[in-house]
């Protein structure tokens, strides 16, 4: 994020739950006039496991919550632009319905799986609200955050996960070094059943190119892999920055 246009903006979104723990600072030092909204604002958030008084900031990942952060936007522009109230409303209330169709397209794909197919292992911990909201349990090798290194004892409960499931398929993210995931899959023989987009909207042209688009790409990939009888091996597509 530029520090200059953080210093010249209106307006300023944040997720919050510490997911930028940068951004606070940058904000200071630019001297910037414009009001900050943490646009999880009213969300209940998901406890760490691990550190005391830290949340889980990924609940973008469960849609209807996704609805929470949509009203906090289209409010915090109607304050700011009142005059164009109107246009932020209609808005609002067509995405709103598009996100609520969503939400229940990935609740019956994911009911749609075995029950005991229901497990997702991916590289790190940001689907705990997607299972939570839609019904899959989640195991992710490393923590909520992606500077984050796995340990041993994660290496064994996520394998142990594997083996009880009989899950035939395991995901890697795209912002995240696959190699733990292709490791995991290769040790297990289970397969790559596809790459999720996490802490991130895919670029321009990909299927994950939206937040609506995201979750729903996500959501096919999930289906189609944990539906397979083998998986699906996409191990190949693995490109993916070492965060």
């Amino acid at each position: 994020v530029d520090a200059q246009k953080v210093g010249s903006a209106d307006l300023i979104f944040v997720n919050g739950l510490t997911f930028e723990g940068w951004i606070t600072e940058l904000i200071e030092n630019s001297g910037t006039k414009a009001k900050t909204v943490t646009i999880t604002d009213g969300i209940t958030p998901i406890s760490s496991s691990v550190y005391e008084n830290a949340y889980d900031p990924h609940a973008w990942m469960d849609v209807s919550l996704g609805l929470r952060y949509i009203d906090n936007i289209k409010n915090a522009l109607v304050e700011l632009d009142p005059d164009n109230a109107s246009f932020y409303e209609k808005n609002h209330e067509s995405y709103a319905s598009k996100l609520k169709e969503l939400d229940r397209y990935i609740e019956n794909k994911i009911k749609a799986i075995p029950e005991s197919k229901r497990l997702l292992v991916t590289s790190h911990d940001a689907f705990k609200y997607y299972g939570k909201r839609y019904g899959l349990r989640v195991e992710g090798v490393m923590g909520i955050s992606t500077e984050s290194e796995a340990q041993t004892k994660d290496m064994l409960r996520v394998v142990d996960a594997i083996k009880k499931s009989g899950v035939p398929a395991i995901f890697i993210e795209s912002t995240i070094n696959p190699k733990i995931i292709q490791q995991i899959a290769k040790d297990n023989n289970v397969k790559i059943g596809g790459k999720l987009y996490a802490d991130s909207i895919g670029p321009k042209g990909s299927t994950g190119h939206s937040y609506y688009d995201m979750l729903k790409h996500n959501t096919d990939v999930i289906y189609a892999a944990l539906t397979s009888a083998d998986g699906i091996d996409l191990s190949g597509e693995g490109e993916s920055s070492n965060k």
